[in-house]
């Protein structure tokens, strides 16, 4: 069984700064891709970025030179600096990762975190 734990969200001003974590935890041999997603009220879950073993990242086009994508592969977390943030920014953040354990292979969620933006 595994976890993805998120923490960090939390209601900013315009132009402000969060750091979001997600710490997975349980039967794990090799996280392949972590990543974060969000989905606005009456919206589609949508990619932020993600973040591949070796380092490599990809970012939404919306995000990108705003928000900065980490892992800690000893650690088993993923990082989300988000910087100038904007009233659009506004979601339920949510953790992703790719995972194989001992017998299997699978994408797992956390909980959600909620980022607000006040204007």
């Amino acid at each position: 069984q595994v976890q993805l734990v998120e923490s960090g969200g939390g209601l900013v001003q315009a132009g402000g700064s969060l750091r979001l974590s997600c710490a997975a935890s349980g039967s794990i041999r090799v996280i392949n891709v972590m990543g974060w997603y969000r989905q606005a009220p009456g919206k589609q879950r949508e990619l932020v970025a993600t973040i591949i073993s070796g380092g490599s990242t990809v970012y939404a086009d919306s995000v990108r030179g705003r928000f900065t994508i980490s892992r800690d592969n000893a650690k088993n977390t993923v990082y989300l600096q988000m910087n100038s943030l904007k009233p659009e920014d506004t979601s339920l953040y949510y953790c992703n990762a790719d995972i194989s354990s001992w017998n299997r292979r699978s994408s797992y969620w956390g909980q959600g975190t909620q980022v607000t933006v006040s204007s």
